[in-house]
């Protein structure tokens, strides 16, 4: 026999064993100190519908905070905003798309920086001239 064919015949013989100890146990030998599963329980429903408003709360002051640094951008003069997305998580807000020149990428990291509720600010925006 080979080698493997004998490894093969020796793992089977084993699980063999080893599955014959195992057996079924009735209901009456089941613990008796484990209730029947009915479902959540109170305080975790509660902790859930909790966690939900928290997470919808944050959400929508990501969201507000996003609408605050875009309306700025908008109102600057010097930048040119239709290509822009502003994302926010946390303070934290990206500016992402493109500008026709250098100095409005610049301008936009320093506009956003100065809103309020704003703690960073990573400017992803590419330089694209415009009617390239």
């Amino acid at each position: 026999m080979k080698t493997t064919q004998r490894l093969r015949l020796a793992g089977s013989a084993l699980l063999i064993a080893l599955s014959t100890h195992a057996y079924a146990q009735s209901a009456a030998s089941a613990p008796a100190a484990m209730p029947a599963a009915s479902g959540p329980t109170a305080a975790a429903k509660a902790q859930y519908h909790a966690s939900k408003a928290q997470y919808n709360a944050a959400k929508a002051a990501n969201r507000a905070l996003a609408k605050k640094v875009r309306n700025a951008l908008v109102a600057d003069s010097t930048i040119s905003a239709s290509n822009l997305t502003v994302r926010a998580h946390d303070g934290a807000v990206t500016l992402q798309g493109s500008v026709p020149e250098a100095p409005q990428s610049d301008r936009a990291t320093e506009v956003a920086k100065g809103v309020a509720g704003v703690k960073s600010v990573k400017n992803a925006l590419s330089i694209h001239p415009a009617g390239a």
